[in-house]
């Protein structure tokens, strides 16, 4: 079986809109699986350099499946125990969540591996 390593990664800033409001980060940071393959998240680590928590959430199709709190200034590292299997065509977006006028710099990198 081969495995390609695929990378939603880089550094973006953010202004919130309220912790219940997470809307996409940035447009790059979104993958659609390819037909006759699948995917899989299998690591996430990101910082936040806004003194508010923020948070990142991994959306599936338009539905949350992660969330990925980040404290203020912090940051945290989660491999993925639990694997889910993405069929072609799914598309995974990092969207992220803060405090409603909360700016900051949100450092991001969400390993994949496509099937």
């Amino acid at each position: 079986m081969h495995s390609t390593p695929r990378f939603l990664q880089g550094v973006f800033a953010f202004e919130g809109k309220g912790l219940d409001r997470p809307s996409l980060l940035d447009a790059a940071l979104s993958w659609t699986v390819p037909a006759g393959s699948n995917g899989q998240a299998v690591y996430f680590r990101g910082g936040n350099a806004a003194a508010e928590l923020i948070c990142v959430v991994l959306v599936r199709d338009g539905e949350p499946m992660r969330y990925f709190p980040v404290g203020a200034k912090g940051d945290v590292h989660v491999p993925l125990r639990v694997l889910e299997d993405l069929p072609g065509g799914t598309t995974v977006e990092l969207w992220l969540a803060a405090p409603a006028g909360v700016s900051g710099t949100a450092i991001v990198d969400l390993g994949l591996v496509e099937i």
